[in-house]
């Protein structure tokens, strides 16, 4: 009670820039103090009223197209043989890792459908054997983050070499 007092007396100290304040009380009997009016069923009582002042938003600035400045004189310089080198060597390593990709996703695959088509089971004292339907599940969810990893990085991978 006392932090709700301190809490509503800071408001009400406030300086007048604030928004509106509301407080409303949900289905659950939660009490909730937020500067965004709720909408649905709950019925906001309005603690704080911010001001209503009809001043314009500022206007966006205008974004000016900017001149390349010239590289420094002692700026490094590489030539176009050696950048060729380097691009070439990025683009294989590149390509070793969309290969790597691949062969992962196809994995995963192999291993989703065998997951798919093994479920899991646990024994009972008495001998009795149960399916564990959430581990199962689980199991298959771990998995399809995997592929959907690895489908992911293939896609960057070849937006990257196609750049």
């Amino acid at each position: 009670m006392k932090r709700l007092f301190y809490f509503i007396a800071t408001l009400l100290a406030a300086s007048p820039s604030l928004a509106d304040i509301y407080k409303y009380t949900d289905s659950n009997g939660v009490t909730t103090y937020t500067n965004i009016r709720p909408d649905g069923k709950q019925k906001p009582e309005l603690i704080i009223s911010g001001p209503r002042e009809t001043e314009a938003p500022p206007a966006a600035r205008e974004k000016k197209p900017s001149a390349k400045a010239p590289s420094p004189s002692n700026f490094p310089k590489v030539d176009n043989q050696v950048q060729t080198q380097r691009d070439n060597k990025r683009r294989e390593i590149l390509m070793t890792e969309l290969d790597q990709e691949k062969q992962a996703l196809e994995n995963a695959h192999l291993l989703y459908e065998e997951a798919k088509n093994t479920p899991e089971v646990y024994r009972a004292a008495n001998g009795k054997t149960f399916r564990n339907v959430a581990k199962y599940e689980e199991k298959l969810r771990i998995i399809e983050a995997e592929i959907q990893a690895h489908e992911r990085n293939i896609q960057l991978l070849n937006k990257e070499l196609n750049h």
